[in-house]
Order: structure tokens, then sequence, then C-alpha cells
């Protein structure tokens, strides 16, 4: 009973930490996809750029990856905003539908893999730091400070987020871009300056996400692949365009991946991630908060 006790709630415990952590690496592409209606499918290759990044200031300065991660958002929000530009010029501006967009999003995934293959090589990478190996224990469950550090800073920006966009004049704009953007016109406010301001936030949170992937977990190229079915699965789950309903979503997802892990294998977490997607899309298509 004792055990079963302990395997149930240590399951718990690291389910809703890494929940956390999937609601950051998730929440850019609720803003990208839920609000903007921009199917970024490399959003995951900018998180491993984020944490390639946060592993080289760490290794070679010794800088926290948590610092790493608010020192590069800015780097990372000009990426965004330039990389809109492109496929604003390229796709939207000739009125394109979504699957040539689709396609350059693609492109930008695996050349992103490419480059940091022939950079950093195929091997594992990962960071030192001072909680990286320290665990608090309260009775028979563990808190790895490993997963708390990003856990805690992922609630923080993801509520900062939700607050920012439902309380600003900024926010309600991306919201009602996608809907009716000559309404905004009509305003005097340019949509397509609302909308490259709101991918490169998107983009931002994808770099701060990938500093917190490497404290973590060890990294590589290719890692950001796992990732591609888990933030839509997130996204659709919690509603698109629903920041809070990312958090609830992210949330389900870790709980869900950690009790198939601890009871059935790990080789089936990943599968969890895109049978929580097609069931959300078969039973409730809006989500849990969509609008």
């Amino acid at each position: 009973m004792d055990i079963s006790y302990s395997l149930v709630a240590n399951a718990i415990v690291a389910g809703l930490l890494l929940g956390g952590f999937y609601a950051a690496v998730s929440v850019g592409v609720a803003i990208s996809f839920g609000m903007l209606d921009i199917v970024n499918i490399a959003h995951p290759a900018f998180i491993i750029l984020g944490a390639y990044i946060a592993f080289l200031l760490n290794d070679t300065f010794g800088v926290d990856p948590i610092v790493c991660a608010v020192a590069v958002s800015p780097l990372f929000f000009l990426l965004g905003a330039g990389l809109y530009r492109v496929y604003y010029v390229a796709f939207e501006s000739r009125g394109r539908g979504p699957l040539p967009g689709l396609a350059f999003f693609f492109g930008i995934l695996f050349i992103t893999e490419v480059v940091l293959v022939l950079i950093f090589g195929v091997d594992y990478r990962m960071v030192k730091t001072s909680y990286s190996e320290t665990s608090l224990h309260f009775g028979q469950v563990d808190f790895a400070l490993r997963l708390i550090v990003p856990f805690l800073v992922s609630v923080v920006m993801v509520v900062a987020l939700h607050l920012y966009l439902k309380h600003t004049f900024f926010g309600r704009a991306v919201l009602a871009v996608a809907q009716d953007p000559l309404a905004l016109r009509l305003m005097g406010i340019n949509p397509i300056r609302i909308r490259e301001i709101g991918f490169a936030i998107s983009i931002a949170t994808a770099g701060i996400a990938g500093a917190f992937l490497v404290v973590i977990q060890p990294v590589q190229p290719s890692i950001g692949r796992e990732y591609i079915g888990l933030v839509f699965a997130v996204c659709v789950l919690g509603g698109l365009g629903s920041i809070y309903g990312t958090l609830v979503g992210a949330l389900i997802l870790g709980l869900a991946e950690t009790f198939t892990a601890t009871f059935f294998g790990p080789s089936w977490s990943p599968a969890v991630s895109f049978g929580l997607l097609l069931l959300a899309l078969g039973f409730k298509p809006t989500g849990l908060f969509g609008r």
C-alpha cells in the first residue's frame, strides 16, 4: 500500500511539474496558431535553438539557463519579427493559402536542425546548474529542483501573457486580427503590424522554453520533432486562442504522459499527445476553453 501511494504521488507531482513546462513550450503556438492562424510547424525548432544557446552560454560563461532565457528573449523577438516579414511578403501579401506556408515552416524546421547538427554534432548536450541534481523530499514524495524551477518560471510567464493579452489594447487587437482585420483598419490600426508583434512574441516564448528544456533533460538537434504533436495537442485540448486553456491542457497532458510512463512504460508516452489530440478533435473540437 505504501509503495502504491508513493508511486502515484510521485507520478502526480512529476506530471504537474512537467505540465507546467509543456505550457511554456506550447503557449507560443497558442498565439501563432490559435490567435493569428499561422501554422508554425517550426515552433519546436526555435525551442531547440533556445536550448542550444542556453547550453553554449552555460558551458562557456557559466550563466544559469534561466538567466539565459531572459537575456535571449529580445533576440528571439527580433528573429520572430523578421521571420514574419518574410512569411508575409512571400505568402500572405500574395493571398496564398496555408499549405505553401506550412511547407515554408517545415523548411525552417529542417534547416535549423541541420545547422545545429553541423555546429554541435549529434551528441546530447546538457547544462550544469546548482540545482540540477538536487531534490526536495516531503515524506515519500520527491520534488526535483530541475523540474520545479522551470515549472515556476513557466507558470509565471504563461499567467503574465494571459493577463497581458486579456487586459491590454494590444491583446484585444491580437484576438481581433484573425477575425476581422478590416475592422482594425477602420480603427486606424495596422493588422500586419499587430500580427508581426504577436508572432514575434510567440517566437520569444519558444526561446525561453528552450532554456527550460535544457535544464530538464539533455538535448540534441532532432529532439524538436518530438514536440510537434505535443504543442498542437496542448493547444487543441485547451482551446485554440486560450492562454489559460493552454496551461490547463498542458497540465492534463503532463499528468497523462507521466502516468502512462509510470504504469505502462516510457515507450508509450509519445503516443499520449497524439491520442489526446485525436480525442479532442473527435469529441470537443473547440477544446476545453475554446472561443
